[in-house]
């Protein structure tokens, strides 16, 4: 299972890489990671006209899209389409940060998980 990781070198640019799932249990429901710790959960609707200029993320965070997708792209220039049932974890809390946008003029809804 892939989460796409959106993270801020030294220099102030953002970049974009993949973490890997690590599985620590394994049963007859299936596979489970560890418990990894959070401080909340946010529910967001995402207008399809949403078009947002470069900024940095508000706080480290999880964000799971239910349905829909969003356009992201890093300050190093690369995008990437993060459509419904993904996972982003966002770091880039400083630097230069991300510029977002909605694909196809649809409306999205994603879960925000604080982890901080």
């Amino acid at each position: 299972m892939r989460i796409h990781n959106l993270y801020v070198d030294e220099q102030g640019e953002t970049h974009f890489r993949d973490i890997e799932v690590e599985w620590k249990h394994d049963g007859p429901g299936g596979r489970t990671s560890a418990t990894l710790p959070a401080t909340g959960i946010i529910f967001r609707q995402t207008p399809g006209t949403y078009d947002y200029a470069w900024h940095p993320a508000p706080r480290r965070q999880y964000i799971i899209n239910l349905d829909g997708g969003v356009s992201i792209q890093a300050s190093d220039g690369e995008t990437r389409i993060i459509g419904a049932g993904e996972v982003l974890l966002v770091e880039d809390t400083s630097g230069k940060g991300h510029f977002s946008k909605a694909v196809e003029g649809k409306m999205r809804h994603s879960i925000f998980v604080p982890i901080e």
